[in-house]
């Protein structure tokens, strides 16, 4: 079972995507965190399967945390499958996010068919791409 770390600031939003993937059956859930940094040491300790990572949070952005997270030594790590989550969605966004290193963009609000299909995307070696709705 892929487990996930859900990285989003706003309560309600974090509440709606841990649902989401719980309510699945097929995610595991590791954490749900409100800051890039509390992410960013997460992915230095811990292996996590899929990261779905807010991009405009205070301190520390998404694409910030995506590219220190994409410097770490360990590669099983610096590797790992980061889906941008924005209610961004002209080209512009889609390109900044994969710029930063995350592999694929998707539309807030998330719907779960939209998740799912980039993750097997993701998965299948499908590479960057963006799921907008």
């Amino acid at each position: 079972m892929t487990s996930v770390l859900i990285v989003e600031d706003q309560r309600m939003p974090r509440e709606n995507m841990e649902h989401l993937v719980e309510d699945s059956g097929r995610y595991r859930r590791v954490a749900s965190l409100s800051t890039a940094e509390m992410a960013l040491a997460q992915c230095a300790r811990h292996t996590v399967d899929l990261v779905l990572m807010d991009v405009q949070m205070p301190v520390m952005d998404g694409y910030t945390a995506t590219r220190k997270i994409r410097a770490l030594d360990d590669p099983a790590r610096a590797t790992l499958p980061i889906i941008a989550m924005t209610a961004n969605a002209f080209s512009e966004d889609i390109q900044h996010s994969l710029a930063a290193g995350m592999n694929a963009h998707v539309s807030k609000p998330i719907e779960m068919k939209v998740l799912e299909k980039t993750i097997r995307s993701i998965k299948s070696g499908g590479g960057h791409r963006n799921a907008t709705h």
